[in-house]
């Protein structure tokens, strides 16, 4: 019989502690995701909820696994005291989008915390997402500054997705590794940067500059445009240069993920 969750299956919890010791504030947190809070993140696939179990900035509420996904999960769910119900993978079908692959794991969490720009590090790596929509490739840039040891992304609180879902699937777990940083203004933001002395480099096919030559010292932004309408023009303008990347096949400009890697294994090149 399907519970209040929506879900069929037996409950366990994690670390030995049973539904009726879990605190009011959890019960009442639970009950948000239930109804589709949008303060609930919704986090599927192995790798990404393993990567939110592990990380202690994350408020976990609870995780709906298989019988063989729970096992896997076991050690990390006992640690975290967390509450685990046993369900069917079709329980999870019809919490998660057509085709996605949940590896038989749905974790309902809190939304992590953004960080403020003045928080950023004085000699960091960061990258600028100037209105990149696309939750796939906003996760899979995720994923390549986490393996680039990139120090935070900047992105506009409108004109950008969630940070669940999708983008957390997409992100295999970089989520927790990289912080985020919202601000209103990018154009704004971008003179902030200057002010604090990052250099900052946009990213364009047919700007003049390669990037192989552009100025890529620490402190270093990297900003990158959405696929088609590329860098706006306020960014453009608080941009120390605009450089290219230089391929050698017939075709001259890639999705903004793949740019990115390209881009990041360059500036990881030249910073040895």
């Amino acid at each position: 019989m399907a519970g209040k969750s929506g879900f069929r299956g037996k409950p366990f919890v994690g670390g030995g502690r049973s539904d009726g010791q879990r605190t009011d504030r959890a019960e009442k947190d639970q009950a948000s995701a239930r109804r589709g809070d949008p303060d609930v993140a919704l986090i599927w696939g192995f790798h990404a909820v393993q990567a939110a179990l592990r990380s202690p900035r994350r408020k976990l509420l609870r995780l709906y696994a298989t019988e063989a996904a729970a096992a896997k999960f076991a050690d990390d769910a006992a640690e975290r005291k967390l509450a685990v119900s046993i369900v069917a993978p079709a329980d999870i079908d019809a919490r998660v989008p057509r085709d996605a692959i949940h590896q038989g794991a749905l974790l309902e969490a809190r939304h992590l915390e953004p960080i403020d720009i003045s928080e950023l590090p004085a000699d960091g790596l960061i990258l600028v997402l100037d209105q990149v929509t696309d939750p796939h490739n906003v996760g899979a840039i995720m994923r390549t500054a986490a393996a680039y040891g990139v120090d935070a992304v900047v992105v506009t609180e409108r004109h950008s997705p969630a940070a669940t879902g999708v983008l957390a699937k997409s992100a295999s777990g970089a989520l927790e590794h990289v912080p985020m940083c919202e601000v209103v203004n990018l154009a704004r933001a971008m003179r902030e940067l200057g002010d604090m002395g990052f250099t900052r480099v946009g990213l364009d096919s047919e700007a003049d500059t390669s990037l192989a030559d552009a100025p890529l010292a620490r402190p270093l932004v990297l900003a990158l445009g959405a696929e088609g309408k590329g860098l706006r023009r306020l960014t453009r303008e608080n941009c120390d240069v605009v450089a290219r990347l230089d391929l050698p096949g017939a075709i001259k400009s890639l999705n903004v993920s793949n740019a990115c890697a390209v881009a990041l294994t360059i500036v990881s090149t030249r910073g040895r």
